[in-house]
């Protein structure tokens, strides 16, 4: 395999985590939205999230001719998914219910890409290279002032976010090996309506009427199909061929899309830590997405094992 395809392969896979966290930044403000036109509690629109984005999915595997009856790994796989989604949205949510939305926010989506740096050095016995460990500790710090609140955190809060952070990372971690036959729009599609299905029951006990008006209907699509089924599937995408913990990083860009989109759409002011962290948050994370390669040496067994580690690279 060629360097320029390796680099390539890269390119897109970036190209898709970009993608992705953009898309799930409008997530934000259209699942507010339908909580507040639908009435819904948070844990209830996080399950329609789900829903109908495992619907649309489907409906996308199904025109594209995709259908087809997985095999013991793939459905293990989609299980597997399917329970991560729904641990992910449960912790997630609770962690807002006795926090706040920025704390929990902040501790879910800073603790991912933490959690899958310590779990990477570990597994291959090496520290993270100086471009992971700068983009990481930029992006967090960069997520910390664009998100700060001065409440007090509520340490079960924190944890519970921290938890879904967990949630988040060991999904990645899952997704980034692919099973033959499952792509990434079957996989968000059935692990979607898998983990919906295991948040119904006690999402509609606290209500899941849905109001049959055409705002709401609109807002519910968007919601489904926009930040969930094609966010999903382009994360899952960039996956195949990214490191996980830059898979995790780009999730946030979310928070700075929903940022962005506050600020244009609800004339929201940003404070001067917020922008400086929105800054700090685009420069950790253009580190990340487009760290120069190692230079391989000139002796030729040398030079065709860097290429063979530029091509797992590629791979992960």
């Amino acid at each position: 395999m060629s360097v320029s395809f390796v680099l390539s392969s890269r390119a897109r896979s970036s190209a898709a985590l970009v993608v992705a966290g953009v898309l799930w930044g409008t997530g934000g403000l259209s699942g507010a939205l339908l909580g507040q036109l639908a009435g819904l509690h948070p844990l209830a629109v996080a399950t329609y999230r789900l829903l109908l984005g495992g619907v649309a999915g489907l409906l996308y595997v199904a025109v594209t001719g995709g259908l087809r009856t997985p095999t013991r790994a793939a459905l293990r796989r989609l299980l597997v998914v399917g329970g991560l989604f729904a641990f992910f949205q449960a912790s997630y949510f609770a962690a807002v219910s006795l926090s706040s939305v920025s704390i929990a926010t902040m501790t879910t989506i800073g603790s991912s890409p933490i959690v899958l740096a310590v779990v990477s050095a570990v597994r291959s016995r090496r520290v993270p290279r100086p471009y992971t460990l700068v983009s990481l500790v930029g992006s967090v710090g960069g997520l910390v002032l664009l998100r700060w609140s001065a409440e007090a955190p509520h340490l079960a809060g924190i944890a519970l976010a921290f938890l879904a952070g967990t949630g988040f990372a060991v999904l990645t971690l899952v997704t980034a090996k692919p099973v033959p036959g499952l792509d990434s729009m079957a996989t968000t599609a059935y692990g979607c309506l898998v983990g919906g299905a295991l948040l119904t029951p006690v999402a509609a006990y606290l209500g899941m009427a849905l109001p049959l008006h055409l705002d709401v209907l609109f807002v519910a699509a968007y919601f489904g199909i926009v930040p969930t089924a094609a966010a999903y599937a382009a994360y899952f995408r960039g996956l195949a061929g990214a490191h996980p913990v830059l898979g995790a990083l780009s999730a946030l860009l979310e928070p700075l899309t929903a940022t962005i989109l506050s600020v244009a759409f609800l004339h929201e002011r940003l404070s001067a830590p917020a922008l400086t962290g929105a800054v700090l948050l685009v420069a950790a994370l253009a580190v990340g997405y487009w760290r120069p390669e190692p230079r391989c040496p000139s002796a030729a067994p040398a030079a065709a094992a860097c290429r063979g580690s530029r091509t797992d690279a590629g791979r992960r």
